[in-house]
């Protein structure tokens, strides 16, 4: 009779775990090999290629020895802007480094910018193909980071001509006078109960209720979720994206950043397909003159060619190229003001001398009126200073949008390959003593009084809105936003920092993204002036 063997189940528990894990390192060892491989590989076929571009391509404009794969990434850490300053006063105002396996030219100065965005401006038209412009700029067929071209040309001029025009933006007067009035009311009621108010939030709600109103005919629908889908978007689009600095990484998606750029898309597409859906169905019920349109009305008017201005985009455009349209209006709209009037309004709290003349400024202009209207605003020359003061020191975007070279060129004796990159590092231009003299770190709106330096850039110091081919043709109406909506916040209320603060201690730092808000939301005490 055979004798029965027990096995401790404690020692086949453990000879169990250790076969598995074995198996485990031995699949690890081998993924490690792999990947390491692929490294070495796709390593060696970037070095080789940075070799021939460097032999092609002599005489590159100055700037970091770039390494293997990821060229001189390692240089920019979260505020690219600050860092590439620092390298442009040790190799110049037109540095070339390389960001991974793509050619960068970095312009510092207005100097140099005059020379790439004026001089040579249709050769530096065009935008590069980022990963993000595939899914949110539906590949690139709206205004924004479209390539240059006919197609980009026609979409310019009807935005400019029928959604821009000093015509249309006046036929809104008066959903931004209800807007504000509406906003003056909510801030007097937290006065009055000595409540703290966020004027981020307070002034990011009321950009986005005029915008709404200006693009939909209504202000966002909460069951559509809008606003925190476009928050999302606009944040997931200004994260350094490797994808678009190594592009053969793109397939693996290291930082998980295709998939939400795909759900993203995807949430607001169906949105903006929606919105349209509506105004479409309205058009077939009721007909409406030019003169009481909303953005959506006028794109989809386009294919019923109310007008023959625009005959050549009329055939071209599809659904995607009118989704892409209003996706640039609402991010240049929204965006962009909240965070200059954000920045401004913080400035003004922390100089309070400057807020005070520009306080004394107001009273003698608009007097006793319970809202500063938008004639009033070319009679106020100090608010016009304080404005550019404040975006000049911080800037919204400041790298402005990227630019791509459409031809090899020289310039200044340096060689600039096509389809090199150009970043012009406007932040860079605010810190330049030979443009603002050795006082450029304070804040003194002054040092434009009696000067004709303004946004539109001729002498390229103030470029905030782009200049030449790829000027910011929103730039009026963005301009008029910020200060209306300063000067009624400001006019009507006196602004302390809670808990005591002092005006110097508040914090003026930055976070890097599509746009530079303020690193900390604003939060102060409102106190009512009449």
């Amino acid at each position: 009779m055979e004798t029965m063997t027990f096995v401790d189940p404690s020692y086949l528990y453990i000879f169990i775990t250790k076969k598995i894990l074995r198996e485990k390192l031995q699949q690890a060892a081998t993924m490690s090999s792999v990947i390491l491989a692929i490294l070495l590989f796709l390593s060696g076929i970037l070095f080789w290629r940075v070799r021939l571009t460097h032999l092609r391509h002599k005489n590159l404009p100055p700037g970091p020895t770039p390494l293997p794969i990821i060229g001189s990434l390692h240089l920019l850490g979260n505020l690219p802007h600050r860092d590439l300053h620092k390298l442009s006063q040790k190799y110049g105002p037109i540095m070339s480094i390389r960001l991974g396996s793509i050619q960068f030219v970095i312009v510092s100065s207005p100097e140099a910018a005059k020379l790439f965005l004026g001089t040579h401006d249709v050769v530096f038209a065009s935008r590069p193909n980022i990963q993000a412009t595939k899914y949110f700029a539906y590949s690139g067929k709206g205004l924004t980071f479209t390539e240059y071209g006919s197609y980009w040309r026609s979409v310019r001029k009807f935005c400019t001509l029928e959604l821009l025009s000093a015509k249309k933006i006046n036929s809104f007067a008066g959903i931004r006078r209800e807007e504000i009035r509406l906003m003056l009311e909510e801030i007097r009621v937290a006065s009055m109960g000595h409540k703290v108010v966020n004027l981020s939030e307070t002034v990011g709600a009321l950009i986005e209720g005029m915008t709404c109103r200006m693009i939909f005919g209504k202000k966002n629908d909460d069951k559509f979720l809008f606003k925190s889908v476009m928050d999302e978007s606009m944040e997931a689009i200004g994260i350094f994206n490797l994808a678009d600095y190594v592009p053969m990484l793109a397939p693996f998606d290291l930082q998980g950043l295709t998939k939400r750029f795909k759900s993203l898309s995807k949430e607001l597409d169906e949105i903006l397909e929606t919105l349209i859906n509506e105004h479409e169905e309205h058009i077939l019920i009721k007909s409406q003159s030019p003169e009481e349109m909303d953005f959506i009305d006028i794109l989809l008017s386009l294919k019923n060619r109310y007008s023959n201005t625009h005959d050549d985009l009329s055939f071209t455009i599809d659904r995607s190229g009118m989704k892409c349209i209003l996706v640039d209006l609402i991010a240049g709209s929204i965006d962009t003001v909240k965070t200059s009037v954000e920045w401004i309004l913080a400035a003004l709290i922390k100089h309070p001398r400057v807020m005070k003349k520009l306080q004394q400024e107001l009273k003698v202009v608009i007097g006793d009126k319970h809202v500063v209207e938008e004639t009033d605003l070319t009679n106020l020359s100090y608010l016009q200073m304080v404005v550019k003061e404040t975006l000049r020191l911080y800037p919204i975007a400041p790298l402005l949008v990227p630019h791509q070279s459409m031809e090899d060129i020289v310039i200044n004796g340096y060689n600039i390959p096509k389809n090199t990159r150009l970043l012009v590092n406007y932040w860079a231009f605010g810190r330049d003593s030979k443009v603002w003299s050795e006082n450029w770190e304070e804040f003194l709106p002054e040092r434009f009084l009696d000067t004709e330096v303004d946004f539109r850039g001729h002498d390229y110091q103030l470029i905030q809105f782009g200049i030449g081919r790829r000027g910011c043709p929103g730039m009026n109406l963005g301009l008029l936003n910020t200060g209306l909506v300063v000067s009624n916040m400001v006019h009507f209320f006196d602004w302390e920092l809670p808990s005591r603060m002092s005006p110097s201690d508040l914090d003026m730092k930055e976070k890097f993204g599509l746009t530079t808000p303020r690193a900390k939301p604003l939060l102060a005490n409102p106190i009512y002036h009449y």
